[in-house]
């Protein structure tokens, strides 16, 4: 039999693992990278740093390969992703086969939390069902990048006895605001789709790379800062060559005349 741990690593910050992932590295005999490219490289290197620090007394290997690419700019965004998930999984199918001998345990590391905006546990849970092989998989639950930047900007998701909303960026584009809620979480935002916004009244709170060193935090009304954080998330991307952020907006009251 082969065993599989699906572990959220935290949103950057090696401090953010739970003791519960840090034992769940220590069960690992293969763990599992997907390489994306020399841009992502740090993702990778953060992934060895992680085992390098908490994993102690036990021999464990690396084992990576390239990670397919989505067809990007289609009318069908899921479809898409469907692809994209079937190709990783022929990917993950290779390796695990391949790479693990009966008896040992894998680990894929996922970004933040396993549950929130990755397809790594759809996957697994597909090649589970399909596998010839015996094969038990865990999902260790980890720091998600919004748990982290609510705490670094200190304030809680909702209001007093509301309702809050997480996003994908496309979602928040096409049907706007959702109703009766205040606050909306929003992540995946390639468009700056928050600059819709600007005429109402808003508060943000935005951050990006949460938890590594090149975190960058902006706060405020909307529209005084909405242009600060276009500017500053270009430079940013051109910087690194990716950016991963988040934000929270949240509806202001209306100041009295």
């Amino acid at each position: 039999m082969k065993t599989l741990l699906i572990i959220g690593i935290g949103a950057g910050d090696p401090d953010y693992l739970t003791v519960q992932a840090i034992n769940a590295l220590n069960r690992t005999d293969v763990f599992f990278l997907m390489d994306k490219g020399s841009a992502k490289d740090s993702l990778i290197g953060l992934r060895k740093t992680i085992c390098e620090r908490f994993i102690q007394g036990r021999d464990y290997r690396f084992v990576s390969a390239e990670c397919p690419e989505r067809v990007r700019d289609v009318p069908d965004y899921r479809g898409s992703v469907v692809d994209l998930n079937q190709d990783k999984q022929q990917v993950f199918e290779g390796m695990i086969r391949e790479q693990m001998r009966d008896g040992e345990t894998g680990a894929f590391l996922v970004w933040g939390d396993p549950a929130l905006y990755d397809s790594t546990l759809r996957i697994v849970e597909q090649i589970v069902s399909n596998s010839d092989e015996q094969i038990e998989y865990e999902v260790i639950p980890g720091i998600t990048s919004l748990q982290a930047l609510a705490a670094k900007h200190k304030v809680c998701f909702n209001s007093i006895g509301q309702a809050f909303q997480i996003t994908p960026a496309r979602r928040l584009a096409e049907a706007g605001l959702p109703e009766g809620l205040d606050s909306v979480l929003v992540m995946l935002d390639a468009q700056d789709t928050y600059q819709r916004f600007v005429d109402q009244p808003m508060q943000i709170y935005w951050g990006a790379y949460i938890g590594t060193p090149d975190e960058v935090l902006i706060a405020g009304p909307l529209s005084e800062v909405a242009e600060t954080i276009r500017t500053r998330r270009a430079e940013l991307r051109e910087q690194h060559g990716w950016i991963m952020d988040s934000y929270l907006l949240r509806k202001r009251e209306r100041e009295s005349v």
